[in-house]
């Protein structure tokens, strides 16, 4: 029987930047509260990705109120010498569709029978939270 063994190390194929990009492009007034949550980073970790992907051209932000408003530029390319040549906008397409499972549909309680003193009330709403990009930590 063979044994099992321990990954060496906990690593993912996306980066931390990457995650927050495809965050940013799903929901473009998402709270930087929000993706430190989903990516199991600190708010300030999100704050320097941001400022990275900004200064590097793959989003702009505006400032709506008290919101940040966020435009991800598809046409920019991808900065390692070996993906240069591709644009992050396929990237972002193929992962658009990965968004989680839609929450479960509240339901009510059984309606009661003709005579009986019990009330109907209705379940509550159930919060649906952020995309999740839980993966390896750098």
């Amino acid at each position: 029987m063979a044994e099992e063994h321990e990954p060496r190390t906990s690593w993912t194929f996306l980066t931390q930047h990457a995650r927050v990009l495809l965050m940013v492009s799903r929901d473009p007034q998402v709270r930087v509260r929000d993706l430190a949550a989903s990516c199991g980073v600190t708010e300030r970790a999100v704050q320097s990705i941001i400022t990275d992907l900004e200064s590097a051209g793959y989003l702009t932000r505006t400032r709506h109120g008290r919101r940040n408003h966020y435009h991800v530029t598809g046409h920019t390319h991808f900065r390692h010498p070996a993906e240069a040549r591709h644009e992050i906008a396929g990237f972002l397409e193929l992962f658009a569709d990965l968004s989680p499972p839609p929450a479960p549909r509240a339901t009510t309680a059984p309606v009661p029978v003709a005579g009986t003193s019990a009330t109907t009330i209705p379940e509550p709403v159930r919060r649906t939270d952020p995309p999740t990009c839980r993966g390896g930590h750098r």
